[in-house]
């Protein structure tokens, strides 16, 4: 604990870790607290790309903690980082909610419905046959296919709902193509983070509830991994996975230490 504590620059994953739906979960106030009075580097990292930063500022202070939009950043953002140096000035066909759409847009990634060059899928709910058809036209005429991250299903208040790569997998298998995804695990994602906060992996952790994305992400990107048991995975399934968090907590509320 004290080897985490003394990390300067901290990645924590949202969904399971600070929140469950609109609900904040318990001892994340004093994590929080202790990030800003320790003067840590932090960063909040999510693979759902349907919020902006601003977003997800709003919904954090409507659950009662004060974080400046610069804290956060997300699937969205990275994919269209990630576009933009590979091919600046493209255009995408795009499924998926506003906040991907803002940030291809500050990307100069302009939106295109007849010849682009890349589909991009993100989590959505207006998800229809007429858009995987669309996708998959594009697809077979030249587009690359990109997926903002590889998560099968996400959390929801009402239970495990369907995610990107869940979403894009009747895309892949009407054109044969595989989609690139670009959220956690990638070490673009990762790299990108480490490049925001100014730190080197040595000096870094991830915080984070799945051992698929967020833990692998550590693993693979050198940083310290404290898997957390308040979202998805709990600690009889760390049997099921070939590498192991270096931590495992109940929750980001055991960090801070307790006043004796």
């Amino acid at each position: 604990m004290e080897q985490l504590r003394k990390h300067a620059g901290f990645f924590c994953d949202m969904d399971g870790v600070i929140y469950h739906g609109n609900k904040l979960l318990p001892g994340v106030k004093e994590f929080v607290d202790w990030l800003y009075r320790e003067d840590k580097k932090f960063l909040f990292l999510t693979n759902n790309s349907g919020k902006t930063p601003k977003d997800l500022q709003r919904k954090l202070a409507d659950l009662g903690l004060d974080v400046d939009a610069s804290h956060f950043y997300t699937s969205g953002q990275a994919t269209a980082k990630f576009l933009s140096q590979q091919m600046p000035g493209c255009s995408a066909y795009v499924i998926g909610e506003p906040g991907l759409f803002n940030c291809l847009y500050d990307a100069g990634i302009t939106i295109n419905d007849v010849n682009p060059d890349y589909v991009v899928m993100g989590e959505v709910f207006n998800y229809n046959y007429d858009t995987i058809c669309r996708a998959v036209h594009h697809v077979i005429n030249g587009a690359r296919l990109i997926g903002t991250n590889s998560d099968l299903t996400g959390p929801s208040e009402n239970g495990i709902l369907p995610a990107c790569r869940s979403l894009v997998a009747p895309i892949e298998l009407s054109t044969g193509k595989s989609a690139y995804f670009i959220g956690k695990p990638n070490p673009l994602m990762m790299r990108s983070a480490m490049e925001i906060l100014g730190v080197h992996s040595k000096e870094a952790v991830i915080i984070g509830d799945r051992m698929d994305t967020d833990i692998i992400a550590g693993v693979e990107s050198g940083l310290d991994t404290v898997l957390v048991l308040s979202g998805l995975t709990q600690r009889e399934d760390l049997v099921l996975y070939p590498y192991r968090p270096r931590l495992v907590l109940e929750g980001v509320g055991d960090i801070p230490p307790r006043d004796n």
